[in-house]
């Protein structure tokens, strides 16, 4: 009987948008969602590199497209996402070693990767254009 009163007061829909996730949510889905574009940006690194390394023809080509706003913009995204993705693994990683695991150290370490993220993309940006 208790299970069906708990089950009635259970919201139907979540509405993700007006839900206050904390930092700590927030840092863990950027660095899956950082892991998603790095894993769809392989195939432009990969042709970036082959063709780089294939001749001095062809990476001269390589150095003049990535001078196009649009593949900056890649490029840009591509090192954002690895930086970020890079600081949310060594964070996670000690929480795996047990350290900062308890809420305060927890909260403090995800508000560091996110400002430190932020640099990043602002050092990127200014190196690129």
């Amino acid at each position: 009987m208790e299970n069906q009163l708990n089950a009635a007061k259970r919201p139907i829909n979540l509405d993700l948008i007006r839900m206050k996730f904390p930092p700590m949510a927030i840092v863990s889905i950027l660095h899956r969602l950082s892991g998603v574009i790095l894993f769809l940006l392989i195939p432009l690194m990969l042709h970036l590199l082959y063709h780089s390394l294939h001749s001095q023809t062809s990476f001269a080509l390589v150095r003049q497209s990535l001078s196009e706003p649009w593949m900056s913009f890649f490029v840009w995204m591509l090192i954002s996402a690895a930086g970020f993705h890079l600081l949310a693994g060594i964070r996670h990683m000690t929480m795996d070693l047990g350290l900062g695991e308890d809420l305060k150290s927890a909260q403090i370490t995800a508000y560091a990767v996110l400002f430190l993220e932020a640099v990043v993309l602002v050092l990127t940006g200014i190196w690129l254009w």
